[in-house]
């Protein structure tokens, strides 16, 4: 959020993203009141893209509303990481299991260049680089799935998973055991094997999970 930029074709869309990603970095901290009139003037943008995002960005997580405040970034606290995680350890191992017996090579061919990404980004402990490589690579091993509407469920969860991800960085940065933990998953699925990589999976949300609580 460093100011005016270049606008493609959809406002909304680049707004979405710099807002999101200010979000992200901790730039918009949580419970920050976000001003329509003052993050066009940031953006360099009209408020309509900017209210357009906000209500985007309060459907996937990142944004609260009340009816006297307006809007403002979301506060996570253990009920909220409680709720999201769940519904993943549900759906999510699942969802790989089924992925990964599909055999389809370009599942596994992402997900090892998200890992990839993720293993170069490391050093600079860039929290929202590593939290948007993170989605990408759980999205692109239950992408996969055959299910449309078990991926957009898992979807709608990306953005709250991000947020919660944050919070439980800024207390214990994790990542390279997490990254190590995508490895072994990543690993289950090249060779095939669904019922290992969903149980490597479900483990790795679980653990991160009880992390998250310990600090919430």
């Amino acid at each position: 959020m460093s100011g005016t930029f270049s606008l493609p074709a959809s406002r909304t869309e680049v707004v979405l993203e710099e807002i999101r990603r200010g979000i992200l970095t901790r730039e918009l901290r949580p419970g920050q009141p976000l001003v329509e009139a003052e993050l066009a003037q940031r953006l360099g943008v009209s408020k309509t893209p900017v209210r357009e995002a906000l209500k985007v960005l309060s459907n996937s997580g990142l944004v609260t509303f009340s009816p006297y405040k307006g809007a403002s970034v979301c506060v996570v606290d253990a009920a909220m990481a409680r709720d999201v995680f769940d519904l993943r350890l549900m759906l999510e191992p699942e969802a790989v299991r089924r992925s990964v017996q599909r055999g389809d090579p370009a599942v596994v061919d992402e997900a090892a260049e998200a890992l990839k990404a993720a293993q170069a980004a490391l050093p600079d402990r860039d929290h929202a680089e590593l939290s948007l490589l993170n989605r990408t690579f759980h999205r692109a091993l239950y992408a996969g799935c055959g299910n449309p509407l078990l991926i957009d469920i898992l979807d709608q969860l990306r953005d709250r998973s991000a947020l919660i991800s944050i919070v439980g960085w800024d207390a214990n940065p994790s990542w390279r055991k997490e990254w190590n933990e995508h490895k072994a998953v990543l690993a289950a699925a090249r060779k095939g094997d669904a019922d290992g990589a969903a149980e490597l999976l479900r483990r790795h949300i679980a653990d991160f999970l009880e992390r998250i609580l310990a600090v919430t």
